[in-house]
């Protein structure tokens, strides 16, 4: 009995080791495909890297501002009797806006013509009797005196009667009415908002270390997120005489064509100013830029070895230096030489030393002045 169960015990200890040997040789056999494993190529799209000018300019935030910006409101006290316009509404120069209740001065005026007349009729008969020794010539200055104050009487309430009667000093677009009709306005009580929208002004700062590189005369171009596919291009008209005690930055204002009025006052904007002569520069699409914390790289294609030595085509980090960008472009001032393929599609999903295949049958947008289609 007892040699039975020794029997039985050394079979079973035999095919666990039989059963254990087979499977460390399968864990084994495929331990040693997965090191030899090699995944399959990653598809990607390239361009070949080209020198080009690239203009030297500074991205910078700027605030809209009207040429003309006014808040008109009345310099005489009255009740609206009459608005001639609406909210949002273009006017002219000189086009009435608003009339306040005149009848008092007009009756005024109906009795200071009157009196303006018989001054006249009173001076032209002292005139006569002066020339006929009659009267002193004392009476006639005074007459002539009494014709002049009566003159400038009805000239003030004339005025008076004109400054109740408010105009559009310059052409351009009414912001919100304020006012209502029968309302009783102080003097300098606010009524709409005027701007002029074109030409149109842009104001940003620079660094008072390239002021000096920003001249009158110096191009630009603004573009906004809320208006994306529309581009604008102006000139710097103005430099500020000081320099900012806080941010030392200049101030600088250039003026812009502003035709469909889409850029309106007080706007956020990016503003693309010249600083001085281009440069050349590797220009890249965008998206062939790898951005980290670490650093900014590519990926460039080349030819390389796996650890049999068979040759492939494969992809090298490389990490570069940027200079800025523009539309769908950044410039690569070191890192790329002319010549080298660089991946611009798919850079996400690789890592150096990455099996690729290109396909450049659909290449991402390498435009410096793109314009979308939904613009």
């Amino acid at each position: 009995m007892a040699k039975r169960m020794i029997l039985m015990l050394g079979v079973t200890v035999v095919l666990l080791g039989g059963l254990g040997f087979m499977k460390f040789k399968q864990v084994e056999a495929a331990m040693q495909a997965g090191a030899s494993f090699q995944p399959p190529p990653e598809a990607v799209t390239s361009i070949v890297a080209q020198r080009d000018q690239w203009a030297a300019t500074m991205g910078v935030i700027g605030t809209m501002e009207a040429v003309h910006g006014v808040t008109v409101s009345a310099d005489l006290p009255g009740v609206v009797e009459r608005i001639s316009f609406e909210s949002g509404q273009s006017v002219s120069t000189g086009d009435v806006l608003v009339e306040l209740d005149t009848r008092q001065e007009r009756a005024q005026l109906a009795s200071l013509e009157a009196q303006s007349e018989l001054a006249r009729v009173n001076y032209g008969r002292m005139q006569q009797l002066v020339n006929a020794g009659v009267i002193s010539r004392m009476d006639y200055d005074q007459a002539a005196s009494q014709q002049k104050a009566t003159e400038a009487n009805v000239a003030e309430i004339r005025a008076t009667i004109a400054r109740k009667t408010i105009r559009a000093p310059f052409s351009g677009i009414l912001g919100i009415r304020k006012v209502n009709l029968g309302q009783y306005l102080a003097a300098g009580a606010p009524m709409v908002v005027l701007q002029s929208l074109n030409p149109i002004y842009v104001d940003f700062g620079v660094p008072q270390q390239t002021a000096a590189q920003v001249k009158v005369g110096s191009k630009l171009r603004v573009a906004s997120e809320d208006l994306a596919g529309h581009g604008f291009t102006g000139r710097v008209t103005a430099l500020d005489s000081v320099i900012d005690e806080t941010t030392r930055n200049v101030q600088v204002q250039a003026t812009l064509a502003n035709p469909e009025g889409k850029l309106r006052p007080g706007m956020f904007v990016q503003v693309d100013v010249g600083v001085g002569a281009g440069r050349a520069a590797i220009t890249l699409p965008a998206s062939a830029i790898s951005y980290a914390p670490y650093g900014d790289s590519v990926f460039v294609i080349t030819d390389l070895k796996d650890p049999k030595g068979k040759t492939y085509r494969g992809v090298r980090q490389q990490f570069v230096k940027l200079e800025g960008s523009r539309g769908d472009q950044v410039a690569v001032i070191s890192g790329v030489n002319p010549g080298d393929e660089v991946v611009t599609s798919g850079v996400f999903k690789l890592r150096n030393g990455a099996a690729v295949q290109v396909n450049n049958k659909v290449q991402p947008g390498n435009n410096p002045a793109p314009k979308p289609e939904d613009s």
